[in-house]
């Protein structure tokens, strides 16, 4: 299974939240440009997390995103499931397949499906993080504007 680039930035997203509070807020912007991706895709994917209730947004002036609860409390099975959307690999409805009934491959592609996620659920964002990613993330937060280029 691979995952969908707008997965692969939500968990960039919550991924980057978790260092240290730090005086100034973390911005789309700033996010958009430490891992030079679209800032209007990034906009997206942070309202969907923020709607999930995984952000805290603040906007105008002096506002940011920052994790809502700790990062040991998001498992990572279930923030995937949510960002891919996905309650099964194939539909044997549509198109209608003539082999619907008596077929055996959609049962084991969808325990395939469950154990993937159940995997990913041992582990939590906190994990996920652990050094040598959390020195990463913390050598990215450092980056000046347009260092990285």
């Amino acid at each position: 299974m691979q995952l969908t680039h707008f997965t692969d930035l939500g968990l960039r997203v919550l991924m980057y939240l978790t260092d240290e509070p730090r005086a100034a807020p973390v911005t789309i912007g700033e996010i958009a440009e430490r891992f030079a991706v679209s800032r209007n895709h990034l906009v997206k994917v942070v309202h969907f997390m923020s709607q999930q209730g995984w952000l805290v947004t603040t906007r105008g002036k002096g506002g940011g995103l920052a994790l809502a609860r700790a990062a040991n409390l998001y498992r990572l099975g279930q923030v995937i499931r949510q960002l891919e959307g996905v309650t099964e690999l194939i539909d044997c409805a549509e198109p209608p397949c003539q082999l619907r009934g008596s077929c055996q491959l959609k049962g084991m592609l969808d325990e395939a499906l469950q154990a993937f996620f159940s995997a990913l659920d041992r582990y939590t964002l906190a994990d996920a993080v652990r050094t040598p990613t959390s020195q990463a993330i913390a050598i990215l937060h450092r980056m000046s504007p347009r260092a990285q280029a």
